[in-house]
């Protein structure tokens, strides 16, 4: 294999673009997810270890702020300050207008922990109340709450996964401060997220739903792999609970543990979706394929064989990169190595990948020139994909990056620092 090399200071500089500069007009339309933008920026750079070095105090104090504007008095967090009309206008009857954000809310903590706040400001109280009030009776969790309370949006693992870690860092280990706050149905929940596991070993957005580590939707920080949220989901609650029995996919030797590993390792692929160097529309072939068959021609099973376009058997040259696909018949994409590597990483299993060759497709095919990650082969970088991109190298051991909690998705750091407040850690 060729050497690749990790270009962190253009990583670094393509961060720092995007954390103090204007993103690109593509972004326009995200403007009312700016918390999940917020959390790829600084996380990256958190990440990069340059964080503390690359912004001023004052600046990160502006980022806090900003943060906790985005607080609803009722408990949790908005997506942005666009729905903010202010704590004097805000009225029981109106305040569904300006709802607190299920997967918002989970970003802005992670991300308030990554800029080193001890979330003293946090309404602890107030979101843990209003976390069981989005849960469904099946376990499922919503989006927001919605006029008259009732839930709305969504109904996958991706807001399971965001409530239980809501739910992880704001009650601890310890879960001090929050004695008689109504806590959200754990066995439901548990109960929903094995009930989305597929006959092949992965998991579907909800029961019965075909299994994939990603999900086709319009808002950006919803574009989360739905295998990844059940096992984040499941990984926030054990490590709350030690009496609870765990469900089988989290159980080593369990049929229902063994088929997701097997699934999960056979989401690794060696098809990048590269364009072909050939211009078929100029070959006669394609010409002749694009005729349609004559009636006699139909019903020739001999003839249509004849047809088929011959698969040529992998080479050496093409077997020397090999990311990961979301479903099966997919091409590689950068995230999916972070949605399947992070799950793995979770079920302590990340070494049955080929490491080497997924580096080798990160770093040779969708690392930019200048700077970050793109989603494909000689696609523009973007933050969530250079985000994932480095967490999957960094679950490898790449230098120049700290190591990441696989469920939290931020650095060891700022996990240090959320177990270092005085409430979280376990009760005496």
């Amino acid at each position: 294999m060729t050497t690749v090399t990790f270009n962190r200071e253009r990583h670094i500089k393509y961060f720092l673009r995007c954390l103090k500069t204007f993103l690109p007009s593509f972004y326009t339309s995200n403007d009312s997810n700016r918390m999940l933008l917020a959390f790829f920026t600084v996380a990256g750079l958190d990440l990069l270890g340059v964080l503390q070095s690359k912004t001023t105090p004052e600046e990160r104090q502006g980022y806090i702020e900003w943060i906790y504007h985005c607080q609803v008095p009722t408990g949790g967090f908005r997506a942005f300050t666009g729905t903010d009309f202010g704590a004097d206008n805000r009225t029981p009857e109106n305040e569904a207008w300006d709802p607190a954000n299920v997967p918002s809310t989970f970003f802005a903590l992670v991300v308030l922990i990554i800029l080193g706040d001890d979330l003293s400001r946090v309404k602890r109280t107030e979101c843990l109340q209003w976390l069981p009030l989005m849960q469904r009776d099946n376990g499922s969790f919503g989006e927001v709450l919605g006029p008259e309370g009732n839930i709305e949006g969504g109904g996958d693992l991706r807001f399971c996964c965001f409530a239980a870690g809501t739910r992880y860092i704001l009650r601890g280990k310890g879960e001090t401060d929050v004695d008689g706050t109504r806590d959200i149905n754990v066995e439901n929940l548990a109960a929903f997220v094995q009930a989305c596991q597929a006959y092949d070993g992965g998991m579907g957005e909800a029961p019965f739903c075909e299994a994939h580590c990603t999900a086709a939707v319009d808002s950006l920080y919803l574009a989360a792999g739905h295998t990844y949220c059940a096992m984040g989901a499941l990984s926030f609650l054990s490590r709350m609970s030690k009496n609870q029995r765990p469900p089988p996919v989290l159980l080593p030797g369990a049929k229902e543990f063994e088929s997701l590993i097997r699934w999960l390792v056979s989401r690794q692929t060696a098809e990048l979706g590269e364009a072909e160097e050939s211009d078929e529309e100029d070959s006669p072939e394609a010409d002749e394929i694009q005729k349609p068959p004559t009636a006699d021609e139909e019903f020739e099973l001999n003839a249509g064989l004849a047809g088929l376009p011959s698969i040529a058997p992998p080479t050496e040259d093409s077997l020397r990169y090999a990311g990961f696909n979301g479903r099966c018949n997919k091409y590689a994409d950068t995230c999916y190595s972070f949605w399947n590597m992070a799950t793995l990483a979770m079920m302590d299993r990340l070494p049955l990948i080929d490491a080497a060759r997924n580096r080798q497709y990160l770093l040779e095919k969708t690392q930019h020139i200048i700077g970050g990650f793109g989603k494909g082969v000689g696609e523009p970088p973007d933050l969530l994909h250079s985000y994932f991109g480095m967490v999957a190298l960094a679950f490898q051991g790449e230098e120049g990056l700290d190591g990441v909690d696989p469920a939290l998705c931020i650095s060891h750091r700022a996990v240090r620092h959320l177990e270092s407040l005085p409430w979280w850690g376990e009760r005496a």
